[in-house]
């Protein structure tokens, strides 16, 4: 057979070392009053009080005890790997009151895109509208397949009272964080991860004493909520988040990604997540608590904008030769460090946060050593490793499998306008790729779904052109019935002769992920699945999470790409043979220990990573992967590199345990596990992570704030360029 490489890790890229950026404290804005933003607006009527555009307020104890460094929690603290702060740090945390309670909660329960806030709904257009979130500040390192990533959120109170401010907000889906510091002053207290249920009654109690606390917490794995209690008039507090997160390497580059803006989410009745109110809600600006989900996104109308904005900043460190370094979502300044690093911002006229920033760069190296990064944990003895395997471009030339191509569109509401087009330009390129052993369906959903025929139809000329008329009727309209789609797609018989790929073109807006996945799963019985991820902010935890099911790959298609061109690229990798039966054979490998449990197909461009842990006494003997590429096996050594330098180490260890942790979670969507929450937890807490089931808590309780009543403010976010406000949040058109 023809010869392929094994691309692991760029060990020359893994060799740079990573960087953690610490941010200062912002400085203090003046303080207005809420009645100067109104009485501007509304001269002829009275000034309204705070209550109107808040969603609760909160009475302090006068006589609440001072809480206390709990010291014995500190030493647990000092125990847990990456968690013991710098000496400038301080680690308050609350002990308990004899007499502990529950801290009044608000009727309504805010969650927005950004902190929430409310002025009055009659805002002129042509006014700003002042939010509480001043700057989002964004500092990252990258070295090879693992980039560090430090945002700070630069939060003031602008109000005559105190606030507690509500962030809801994203980050990559496969993030690990752990590390959260609040700045007041010139101190910085450092976040301890509990057990959520434990971090949430800390927060309300230290809430309702009147300490300065702040929580962290996760809805979803690419969004998560911040609360920031009793803010003081004019006072400023930044709130630093640092993850670890590996990059995706597709088509010979990196792809850096972060996403700034939380898309409007449709939560379909009657599923689990609308019952529940555990979706993720949209709603007009100065109406909380509408949507009936306890995160909520408030947006602002097209006419109407804030002053927050975001700066990036991101260094790669390479220790190669770069090649093209590119963004299509954003303009950027790239300044050359030196042949093998280089510093990139975001311009000047791109730091309105309202579509994801998409950054590819690539080495400039043809071939990449073959190889493994390993690490051991000198305090545990426990092994980690990260490998990275990349198919040869050689096996593009086979001839490809006769297939049964399913085309998926999402016609909902949320797709309206460009996003549908450029799905549906991606379905004609894929029509004029099909060969005349192949057949197709085409299917659209949103409220229901419809489809071209009842059977897949032979890829002949005339059914090219009745899809096409087809497509040229569809519109985005409606809501996001996604279980419809799924269904409609994967429940018809398979003719035997032709392997099923089914391609889903969505933006992914949904708030019931977890149930989609499962009823997907279910209904695979030997179907591929591959997902494109349409518009400028697609929800990417949900796409990944699809492909990494349905054991397809993932293609973006964002409002700057041409979706002939895309369809093109990604057709051509999934129609040619795999690399398929992989298998890793190593005596050091613990079973258990290795993410994904197991190993799928590898399409050309599409490498999958594969972290785990391993028994350093069994590790003098090589590792070797073994596996099929085409009609041929191959049984390959693979070289082992041992990395050095404790940033790195630290990021593969919390990458490997996000792993872990996605994982458990992937597999509660459709097998249902009653440790679940237990096993989640045990693994985050060792590691300093958050989950769904554990949480950040910083409390100052130096003193006691001024003041004995607070207000929750909310404030709305813009809507992720391209998508319609009138089609997306309800009561806003």
């Amino acid at each position: 057979m023809k010869r392929w490489y094994l691309l692991v890790s760029l060990i020359v890229f893994l060799a740079a070392a990573l960087m953690l950026v610490s941010i200062g404290a912002c400085s203090s804005a003046n303080t207005h009053s809420m009645e100067s933003y109104t009485m501007a607006r509304r001269a002829a009527s009275p000034p309204p009080s705070i209550t109107n555009y808040s969603t609760g307020v909160w009475m302090s104890s006068s006589n609440s005890r001072p809480l206390a460094l709990d010291q014995q929690l500190a030493k647990k603290m000092a125990a847990i790997p990456g968690s013991l702060p710098s000496l400038e740090d301080e680690i308050w945390i609350i002990q308990k009151p004899a007499n502990w309670g529950t801290a009044p909660k608000s009727d309504d329960i805010p969650g927005s895109g950004s902190l929430l806030a409310g002025f009055a709904p009659d805002t002129p257009a042509d006014k700003l509208v002042p939010v509480p979130l001043k700057h989002t500040a964004v500092r990252a390192h990258v070295g090879g397949l693992i980039a560090s990533t430090v945002v700070t959120q630069k939060f003031e109170n602008p109000y005559d009272q105190k606030i507690e401010a509500v962030y809801v907000f994203p980050l990559p889906q496969n993030a690990a964080v752990n590390e959260f510091i609040m700045t007041i002053g010139e101190r910085r207290i450092r976040g301890i991860i509990r057990d959520k249920a434990e971090a949430e009654q800390i927060y309300a109690e230290a809430k309702a004493q009147g300490y300065v606390a702040s929580l962290l917490t996760q809805e979803r794995p690419n969004i998560f909520t911040q609360k920031v209690a009793n803010i003081e008039p004019g006072k400023a507090i930044d709130i630093a988040i640092t993850y670890f997160h590996t990059l995706p390497y597709r088509d010979g580059s990196f792809e850096y990604v972060f996403p700034m803006v939380v898309g409007p989410r449709f939560n379909p009745p009657p599923s689990e997540a609308f019952t529940a109110g555990s979706g993720i809600g949209a709603a007009p600006r100065g109406t909380p608590g509408t949507s009936g989900q306890q995160t909520e996104v408030q947006y602002l109308s097209p006419n109407e904008r804030s002053g927050h904005d975001i700066s990036l900043t991101i260094t790669l460190d390479a220790g190669v030769p770069l090649g093209e370094i590119a963004s299509k979502s954003h303009t950027i300044a790239v300044r050359h460090n030196t042949k093998t690093s280089v510093t990139v911002q975001l311009a000047t006229e791109t730091t309105i946060p309202n579509k994801d920033f998409v950054l590819r760069f690539s080495p400039a190296v043809e071939r990449a050593t073959p190889g493994m990064i390993t690490w051991v944990d000198p305090e545990t003895g426990v092994g980690y490793f990260a490998m990275l395997v990349v198919p040869p471009k050689e096996l593009a030339s086979l001839p490809r499998r006769p297939m049964e191509m399913v085309f998926v569109v999402d016609a909902s509401g949320s797709m309206n306008g460009v996003p549908i087009e450029q799905a549906k330009d991606a379905v004609r390129a894929g029509l004029r790729l099909l060969e005349p052993s192949d057949t197709f369906q085409l299917i659209n959903f949103s409220m229901t779904s419809s489809q071209l025929g009842p059977a897949p139809l032979d890829a002949t000329p005339a059914n090219a052109d009745k899809a096409q008329r087809y497509l040229n009727k569809l519109v985005g309209s409606g809501g996001t019935m996604m279980i419809n789609g799924i269904k409609a797609s994967l429940d018809f018989p398979t003719d035997g002769e032709r392997t099923r790929f089914v391609c889903f073109l969505t933006d992914g807006f949904i708030g019931n992920e977890t149930e989609v996945l499962g009823e997907m799963h279910s209904r695979l019985n030997g179907a591929h699945v591959f997902s494109f991820g349409v518009g400028s902010a697609p929800n990417r935890y949900l796409i990944e999470r699809m492909a990494k099911l349905g054991e397809g790959a993932v293609a973006y298609l964002s409002l700057e790409d041409d979706g002939g061109e895309v369809m093109t690229t990604f057709f051509t990798r999934a129609a040619h043979p795999a690399l398929t039966n992989l298998a890793i054979d190593w005596p050091a490998l613990e079973a258990a220990e290795v993410y994904p449990t197991s190993l799928p197909d590898v399409y050309i461009g599409r490498p999958i990573l594969i972290t785990g842990r391993f028994d350093p006494a069994q590790a003098d003997t090589p590792a070797r992967l073994i596996g099929s590429a085409g009609d041929q096996t191959f049984d390959l050594a693979v070289p082992t590199t041992r990395i050095e330098d404790d940033a790195l180490a630290r990021g593969l260890r919390a990458v490997w345990a996000r792993n872990k942790i996605a994982a458990l979670m992937d597999e509660a969507t459709y097998e249902p596990n009653p440790t679940l929450a237990g096993d989640v937890k045990t693994i985050a807490l060792e590691h300093n992570l958050m989950s769904a089931f554990t949480a950040f808590i910083a409390v100052d309780s130096s003193r006691i704030t001024e003041g004995s009543t607070g207000t929750t403010v909310a404030v709305p976010v813009r809507m992720p360029e391209g998508v319609k406000y009138e089609t997306t949040v309800p009561g806003g058109g």
